[in-house]
């Protein structure tokens, strides 16, 4: 809906106490604001009523604008309850306007609740109803990388080349690659770094085992950083 200075209190405030609300600001002389318009109109009618949208035009409506302290557009604001709870500022590309989305929207369909109890068959179930489905793949996958027994591990490595590459889907394949190894102590997996670094250069499975280490490490572990550095001086 268009949404004005004098609408703003019944259509987005007084509304956004019975769902959120996400606020579209914009102008008709701002290029960004055009490309964005209608993707956020698809991502939201998506939703199935269960997030509205109010596009403001900023020129003809300033006391919005003044309400929200808005610097540049296309600025959008997530309501909940009469309160911002998210914002963007920027033309952002429709999966993540998509994905933006759907945190504000309640858990709706059935593949949403499976994915949300979490228990090994309702996520087989869930990737049954959408193979494409990334939350759930992902979620899957992460509860079979931790199995011990192999044959899970690779069911998750399968699943994973369902979904596009992403930094938590990298950390589970190499969780599942690793298997036990992945669960090693501190000091442990200081000694396996080591040994896997005297290897890298002539053994392709000890390269292989140690990126997996670092990743299942993470980027803010400070020994990622000096064994990345390690291998490529080891490599180059």
């Amino acid at each position: 809906m268009d949404v004005t200075d004098a609408s703003f209190e019944t259509e987005v405030l007084e509304r956004s106490t019975q769902l959120p609300v996400v606020v579209d600001l914009w102008a008709s002389w701002c290029g960004p604001c055009r490309t964005l318009g209608p993707i956020i109109e698809k991502v939201v009618a998506e939703t199935a009523g269960r997030v509205a949208l109010a596009k403001v035009d900023v020129d003809a409506n300033p006391r919005v604008a003044t309400t929200f302290q808005v610097q540049s557009i296309p600025a959008v604001y997530a309501l909940s309850d009469r309160k911002v709870v998210d914002r963007f500022v920027g033309a952002l590309p429709e999966p993540a306007v998509r994905e933006w989305v759907s945190k504000l929207a309640p858990a709706d369909t059935e593949v949403d609740r499976l994915v949300e109890a979490g228990d090994l068959q309702s996520l087989r179930k869930a990737t049954e109803l959408e193979p494409g489905n990334e939350k759930a793949v992902l979620a899957l996958a992460a509860l079979l990388a931790g199995s011990e027994e192999r044959a899970e591990r690779e069911e998750a490595l399968g699943l994973l080349a369902r979904v596009p590459e992403t930094p938590e889907g990298r950390r589970v394949a190499a969780r599942a690659r690793l298997g036990p190894e992945a669960a090693l102590d501190a000091r442990g997996i200081e000694a396996r770094l080591d040994t896997l670094l005297d290897a890298v250069k002539t053994d392709d499975a000890a390269r292989q085992e140690l990126l997996d280490l670092l990743e299942v490490l993470g980027p803010d572990d400070p020994r990622t950083a000096t064994y990345r550095k390690a291998l490529t001086a080891r490599l180059f």
